[in-house]
Order: C-alpha cells, then structure tokens, then sequence
C-alpha cells in the first residue's frame, strides 16, 4: 500500500516494511565478504583491468606461464636483492623488476587478482586508450632484449633469443645463370595473412611462396651485370622454442582511412609439424599449442582481450578474461563461447566443422606453439628477496580482510539494534484520539526508516509560516505521531522547534481564507469593473489609470492575493543546506520588485504623472473605488491633475536638440556632399594632377559622421576628427605611403585641401595629417616625392609589422583552403575577380555559417549561383582606384575545401584532416604553396609559412596496391590509430 501524503494520520508505506518480520542479518551492510577477493586453492592470480589494458594483461599471463623466460627473470639481480626495509615500500625501479615482482605476486600472492598498475605505468602506456595488441608484443620483446642483453649471466642474457628468437633468408635466384642471394635476417614471430585462407598452414604456405621478379620488377644480377627475370621467396633456416604466429587480422581500409578487422575463421590444430616447410629436414620441429590470444569485438579499435593458456606443467586450460580466471573442463582447448559472443549479426559466415585435436577461430589473433618437450617440465621457486615482498603483501591482504569482516560485524550489531527500535517504536508511532501529539516532517520519518543513511537531528523549520508556526499548506508534508514516540525521536536525535497541538496557526488559517474569499469575488467585480469602463466620465470626477494595467488588472489581483503565501515559503525555506535557496529566492524577489504593480505605467521617473496621454484613460469614481480594494496602495491621479513640470522641460529640450541635430547634419552634409557620398574621391595610387596636397582623417570618423548625418534624431554627433588613432605614442605616423595605397587604405580616408578647410570649421581637430607631392618643373610625374607632416615613426612602424606577422604565426582555427590538381592543372579555373562587390561583401558579413574542422564547405553544386559560407578569419584588404572598390579576399571555388587549421598543429596532423576530406592517404599526397613543396611532416603550419587564407595545392600519387605496406606506412603515420607506445619506445 502506497502512503497517502495528503493524511498527516496515514503512517503506512513510509518505509517501515523492511524492519517488519525477521531480517537477514546481510541486509544490515553493504559491504561485500572479504573471502571473496581470497586466491581459491591451486588457482591462478588474475589481473586488474585498468580501464584499457586488457591487451596488456592477456601477455603477462601468457609470458608468466613460460616457465623458461620466468626463471632466467628470477635470476636477474636486482637493487633490492639484499631486502628491503620494513618501514618503507617497495617500488621497482627497472622494467625488469616489474615484471619480476609481478610474476612473484602471481605465483604466490593470496589475492585473487593483483593490481599491474606500476608495471602499465612504467611503460608509459595510456590506461584509457586500446592500442594495438599485435605492437604492443613486437615492442616489447625489443625493450626486454635490449634490457636483458646488459645482463652477465648467459642464461638471462640470451633467454629471449632462446625462446622466441628464429631465422629466415630472403633468396633470390637469377633465371639466367642460376645465381642465389640470400639475406639471413632474424624473427620473433611471424605475421600471417589470412586473406582468402580457411588453414592455418595454407598462410604458412601463403607466407613461403615463391615470387616472380618480371618486366619493370626485374633483378639486377652481379654475375650477368644486367636486370634479369628472378625468383625470390623466404626459407626457415631455424625455429625458436616458442613459436608466435601473428595472424594479420586487422588491415587498412583504403575506403575508410582507418584499419579494419577480418572475421573470417581460421582453422588450426594442437600439433603442428613444420618439418615440411624447413630448409633443413633433419630435425624436430613438431609444436605444441600452448596459447591462443583473442579479441572479441568487430572493429579493430575497440573490442576486449582475453587469452587461452595451456598450464606447462598440469597440460590444463585456463581463461584468463583480466581478474575473471576459468579453467577448462577435461584439459581441452574450448574456445565456442568465445565466438558465440563476438556474434555480429546473423549473416555471419557459419562456423566450419573442426576434427579431433583441431579448432577454427575468427577471433584468434596470435597462436602460440611451444617445441614438444620430452623431459619433464620447469619448477620454478621464487627467489627469497622477492618472496619476502609477497608475504609483505599477503599480510596487508589479510589486515584488510579482518578489518573488513570487522566493519561487517559492526554493522551488523547497529543494524539489530536499530531493528529493535524500530519494532517497538512503529507499534506506538500513531497517535490516540485525544491523546497529546507532535508533528514530524514525513521526509525525516523515512531516513529514519531507511537502513543505508543514518538519520540526522530533526529539523521543522521547513514547515514554519510567518509566525513561527505550523504553516497550513505544509500539512502534507508532515505526519502527526505520538509524543511517547516524539519526546524519544527529540531526545535521540535532536533537533526541533517541536510542534505539537498549540503550533497550528489560526492566523494564516484565517488569512487564507480572506483570500480564498477575494478570489471568489473577483470574477464578479471584473464584470462589474469592465462595465464601468464602458461609461463616459463627465467633469473631474475622474482618475487616471494606466491602460496597460487596465488590460491585466485582473492577473495583478490574483498575483498579490498569493504574495503572502509565496512570501511565506520564501522566508521559511530553511531546510538542511538551505543557503542556496535563500539566495534564489532573493533573487526572485528583486526581480518581482523590477516588474511594476498597478497604475505604476503611468508614474514618470520623477515619480509624478506621465506626459504622454496614450498611454492612459480616464475611469469613474466608482471604478477606481473597486480597483482601490485590489490595490490599496496604487499610486491615484484625479484626472485634473497636471503632468509632471520636470517632464515637460525635458521633453522641450529634446524637441530643440532633434532640431538642431538636424540642422547641423543638413548643413554638414552640404559642405561635404562627396564625403557623404563617396563620390569623386581622390587616390594615393594615381595621384590627381589638380592638386600637390592631400588630407588624412580616420575611416572610422568617417563612418561615424556618415551614421550621424543619415539618423540625426537616433544618433549622437560627431564633434572631433580624433586622427590620434592614426599616429604613435610619439606623434609619428605609422603608416608608409606605400602601404596607404594598398593593405592600410582601409584605415584612412582622403581629403581634398578644400573640404579639409570646411572640416576644420565643423569639427574640432586635434592632429593634422597632410601628404605632400613635391616634383620638378616639367620632370616625370612618376619622379615625384612624397612626404607626410607628421613623418614616419620607423620604430612605432616596424614593431607594428612584427605584432601583424606574430598574428599571422600564432593563429587558431583559422580557415585555409586545400585544391586539388590533376596533372598539375587546377580542377577547374579561378573564378573571375569580381570588381563591385560591396553589396554581397554586405550579405557576406550577414551569413553565420562556418565551416567546421573536417567539414567540406563547399558550395551546393545543385544551386544555380554559389552560396558561400561566411569564414572565419576573414581580412579584408580594399582600395580605391578609379572609383572601385575591390576586395582581395580568397574565392573559394569548384574542387577547393576549407579546413579549418591552428598554427601549432603538425603538416602530419593536417594531412590526416585532408586524408578525411578528399579520401587521399597521408603518404600519397603531394602539397605544395605558393611553388615550395611542404615535406616535413614534424613541422608545424606556423613554421612552413601557411597563414589564414593561404591554398596549398594538392596533388595525389596513385594508389598502392600491396596491402600489407600501406598498413606498415599507416603504422608510421598514425600512431593514435595504433599503439601509442611513447614510453616504450622512450626506453
């Protein structure tokens, strides 16, 4: 049965039929059996999954388990090989250690799974990003060898050539004179293609066949000193123990960009014989499989790892799923429910059907085989230093188990002590008829009944209205109990005011009743309101009201009417951690005081009536005497009361300056007639022969006068020139002559000598600027010397130039544009440049639509007429010649994209964007700008010259065939897409 919250007697449902009956005593905590996390007998330690690391833990398990590569670690020495001391904790310092203290926690650790975390972090390997599985164990042998090769002892020192180390030999023969080269090479594993296998050993076969040299492929013979038709393959010269078999399951998608995964199966058995495929035949080369690696998961960047193990020295099975171990029934390989689970839709290929000692798997990885060993296997003890350390850790195990069990017990005991306060107080929780009672918030009531909180001192002063007590509204928040019951919830826990039967408020009862009698007279006096308003007001019986507070009186009065009590929530809202919602309702409050209360709308801010008649009316006596209950404290104007005094003066004032205004915009707009228009203006670049000087103002003040003139009454009047803007703190100019004809002419505007003197006269001016033209009589116009007053400021000038370039280094996500070419020719041509386009630059600076980083911008090509997105970073450079204004900003055309690009970002990092943008991978694109061929990948935009605006050209090679050396290149040119193996490759 539910509660009912609007009976303050109901007392069911609030949580108590869980303390009701008997109680496990489980129930009581939350804390799980410590046991749990205890090693089972003859089990092994599973491993913490990190957050990615799956990959790495499915390794460890596999290398722990070769008992060989096990021992010779045990025998590396190590700097704590003399102890360590008690008082302090043991932190390997080399990766050798690691992995020594991690094997010895996984011999004999009783934990059930160990943390790897400082092994991971050694490593410097990113704990939430899969990397690539198949890198990781290639780098990692390589970072082992070359540790291990430091070593004097042989067997420490060589342990990983012993184990995983074997030999192959490019041949090649001549067809000619039969001559062979070979080239010995060493191998820690080998890769397999599967494509278009079902066999294990048919991509054996695959990986040993012969190749023809041919045509433009031919070899160069040293014997016959020409290029001759060749055969080249690879031959097994020698197989190492342990034999790793990389299955090349993930590929690059030339389509996607990205890699790929292969779900196809693959069928291989428990014995594998590779006599057959060695160059030598006399020897034994019958293997075992001892591990299959798996990852579960279509894609090849997500997905989970797991590993299937064989025990060397029970022959047993086990899965190691991270801290999850399982051993395998019958001491066989079962990997079924591996593939049933990586099922990703129905069409998938069927399994095919394996024989006796055989498996099929599109999940395996790696498979590895270890030499058939006739002796018996391994014992591998731990070295005393390492199994001190152990013991160390299985003594803080144990401490955490018994503290535990400890917090179990007592949680426990408070948990049968509370189910005894609870039994015996619920039974005398409702109150008696005429027996004396209390009320306690229903909110309170059931954290006491809730096992999980421990409940805090009571607290009522949510509940409490305006006179300090029980508010009526509140009523369904709270429950009346007994004050047996009451005087002990006090007296445990605190808290208060209390509030028995004296605390019900008959004020607010009675208040609330008023209002619900207003309420319901107020729809029969709007009826009676909106007829009076009907009536013509005779004489100066009359008032005033505002005609906006006339449409909403009505909403006005039921506002107030509910203040008192919205005021009352707000000024009790104290509950636990109530700061915040006294600080919202604050803010309500002030906002509420912002909006205006009735007839407000006619008050001007000198607080008396308002000057303008359209915005009120005139109502009858009786009217406003009806409106008056609702609104005692309305401000009232008898409608023969003048308009504020203030309000007229200003209003006078205002009329005259809009006149002025006016006046001085239709008088400077005749002295500067062409100014305004921008008409007949004279050019730096082609000077007018009519005159040797010019004038210089701001274009800026130029605009602002233009805004003036056009809107006198909405906008204020220019006064002063300000050419300061134009100079330097020294007085100087900052700009050259050169640079006013072309990239600075936006920011000036030219002056006739005789619009100067009418300036002068309108305007206060605070710097002349004049440019002079001095030339010899009869002498070449374009021999002519040009000066300013002021002069150049070089240094104001040259630190200038450097904050622009700086800009043009340190940009971030500016806009560059990327074209194809074909041939080396241009997809298409340029569009034409076009000569008027101050409207469209208009309707261009309207547009809000940016390109976004990998986004193609480009045009809708099914629309007539090109509708360009507006980019950002755009700079305008204009100049006038002639009478035209052009604009040297970048035409985006047919075949170009925009990228959106930062100048500390690599070229590497910008061929990635372009690979997404055209489907052009890194390592066949060709970029070059403005001529010079961008190469260095490591280099950053900055650096290689590409600012905002700049095209680079784009010319792709055609596409590789082979398969496997675009993924090797792939591997180089996106490491995040693979194994970002930093701290490896540090070491």
């Amino acid at each position: 049965r539910r509660n009912c919250r609007g009976n303050p007697n109901c007392l069911v449902g609030i949580g108590e039929h869980v303390w009701l009956g008997e109680i496990d005593e489980n129930s009581f905590h939350n804390i799980d059996d410590p046991n749990c996390e205890r090693r089972k007998k003859n089990a092994f330690v599973g491993l913490t999954n990190l957050g990615a690391t799956c990959y790495v833990n499915t390794f460890l398990q596999m290398w722990f388990l070769n008992l060989e590569l096990r021992q010779a670690l045990y025998l590396c020495p190590s700097a704590c090989g003399d102890g360590v001391p008690k008082d302090t904790d043991y932190e390997p310092q080399t990766i050798c250690e690691h992995l020594q203290y991690l094997f010895a926690l996984l011999q004999n650790s009783k934990r059930r799974y160990i943390d790897p975390s400082g092994f991971v972090k050694a490593l410097g390997l990113d704990t939430g990003q899969q990397q690539d599985a198949q890198e990781f164990s290639k780098l990692f042998m390589s970072l082992l060898e070359d540790t291990l090769s430091k070593q004097k002892n042989p067997d420490v020192r060589n342990i990983v050539q012993k184990q995983f180390c074997g030999e192959y030999a490019y041949v090649t023969v001549c067809n000619q004179c039969g001559r062979e080269s070979k080239l010995v090479s060493k191998f820690y594993e080998l890769e397999l293609n599967i494509q278009g296998h079902k066999q294990l050993t048919d991509c054996i076969t695959e990986f040993l066949k012969e190749e023809k040299l041919e045509g433009d492929n031919r070899y160069f013979c040293e014997t016959c000193q020409s290029k001759q038709n060749a055969t080249r393959k690879i031959r097994l010269l020698s197989l190492p123990c342990t034999l790793n078999l990389q299955l090349m399951r993930f590929v690059f998608d030339r389509q996607t960009g990205h890699k790929k995964k292969l779900n196809t199966y693959i069928g291989f058995s428990e014995l594998l014989d590779m006599e057959p495929f060695m160059e030598q035949k006399n020897g034994l080369y019958v293997y075992e499989l001892s591990a299959v690696l798996i990852h579960r998961g279509v894609s090849a960047y997500s997905g989970h790892y797991i590993a299937h193990v064989k025990d060397p020295q029970t022959g047993e099975w086990y899965k190691f799923n991270d801290e999850d171990i399982e051993k395998m029934e019958g001491k066989k390989l079962q990997l079924g429910i591996e593939e049933d689970l990586a099922e990703p839709s129905k069409s998938q290929t069927r399994k095919p059907k394996c024989g006796k000692g055989t498996h099929c798997s599109r999940n395996a990885y790696m498979l590895v085989y270890r030499l058939q060993a006739r002796e018996k296997s391994l014992t591998v003890q731990v070295p005393a230093f390492l199994q001190e350390l152990v013991e160390r850790d299985n003594c803080k195990f144990e401490e955490w188990c018994n503290e535990m069990a400890e917090m179990r017990k007592q949680s426990v005991a408070r948990g049968k002590i509370k189910h005894e306060e609870v039994k015996e107080l619920y039974q005398r929780l409702p109150a008696e008829a005429g027996s004396p009672y209390d009320f306690i918030s229903l909110e309170w009531l059931q954290k006491w009944l809730d096992e999980s909180t421990p409940p805090k001192p009571i607290d009522n002063t949510a509940c409490l209205c305006s006179h300090g007590k029980l508010h009526p509204d509140k009523i369904s928040l709270m429950k009346r109990i007994s004050e047996y019951v009451a005087d002990f919830f006090y007296r445990r826990y605190g808290g208060g005011p209390r509030l028995n039967v004296k605390a019900l408020c008959k004020d607010c009862v009675v208040e609330r009743c008023r209002i619900l009698r207003l309420k319901n007279q107020l729809n029969e006096d709007y009826k009676t309101v909106t007829n009076l308003l009907k009536m013509t007001v005779k004489g100066n019986d009359g008032f005033w009201v505002g005609k906006a507070s006339l449409r909403s009186w009505r909403q006005l009065a039921l506002e107030q009417l509910n203040e008192q009590d919205e005021d009352a929530e707000h000024s009790n809202g104290k509950m636990n951690g109530n700061a915040q919602n006294k600080d919202e309702s604050n803010e309500e409050k002030r906002e509420e005081e912002e909006e205006l209360n009735f007839n407000e709308d006619i008050v001007c801010p000198h607080g008396d009536l308002c000057i303008s008649e359209n915005e009120r009316r005139v109502v009858s006596k009786e009217a406003w005497e009806k409106l008056k209950q609702y609104f005692p404290k309305a401000p009232e104007f008898p409608n023969n009361k003048e308009c504020c005094s203030q309000c007229k003066i200003l209003e006078r004032e205002g009329e005259e300056n809009e006149a002025l205004h006016k006046m001085m915009a239709s008088e400077q707009k005749t002295s500067l007639q062409n100014l305004f228009h921008d008409k007949c203006r004279p050019c730096l670049g082609s000077w007018p022969q009519e005159t040797d000087e010019l004038y210089i103002v701001s274009q800026f003040f130029v605009e602002e006068w233009r805004k003036f003139v056009r809107r006198p009454t909405r906008c204020s009047p220019v006064s002063s020139v300000a050419n300061s803007v134009l100079l330097c703190p020294h007085g100087g100019l900052m700009f050259t002559f050169a640079s006013m004809t072309k990239e600075d002419s936006k920011h000036i505007a030219l002056i006739w000598p005789s619009e100067w003197e009418r300036i002068q006269k309108l305007f206060v001016v605070d710097h002349v600027i004049k440019i002079t033209r001095t030339q010899a009589a009869g002498a070449d116009p374009e021999s002519a010397h040009y000066t300013s007053e002021p002069q150049l400021c070089p240094e104001c000038r040259e630190g200038l130039l450097c904050q622009q370039q700086r800009d043009l280094r340190e940009y971030t996500q500016a806009t560059i544009y990327i074209h194809k070419v074909v041939d080396n020719k241009k997809v298409m041509k340029d569009a034409a440049p076009e000569l008027n386009v101050s409207s469209s630059e208009a309707e261009e600076e309207r547009e809000e639509n940016k390109p976004e980083g990998e986004q193609d911008p480009d045009f809708n090509q099914a629309n007539g007429s090109a509708k360009r997105q507006k980019l950002s970073h755009q700079s305008y450079i204009t100049y006038q010649k002639q009478g035209i204004r052009r604009s040297t900003r970048h035409r985006k055309v047919r075949g170009e994209k925009a990228l959106l690009v930062s100048a500390n970002q690599t070229l590497k990092e910008l061929k990635i964007q372009i690979m997404h943008a055209f489907s052009v991978a890194p390592f066949d694109q060709n970029l070059s700008l403005d001529g010079k061929i961008l190469s260095d990948d490591t280099a950053t935009l900055g650096s290689l010259g590409v600012i905002p605006e700049s095209v680079i050209l784009l010319k792709a090679d055609e596409p590789i065939a082979d398969y496997a050396a675009m993924d090797d290149v792939m591997q180089v040119c996106m490491p995040e897409e693979g194994f970002k193996g930093t701290g490896l490759l540090g070491h």
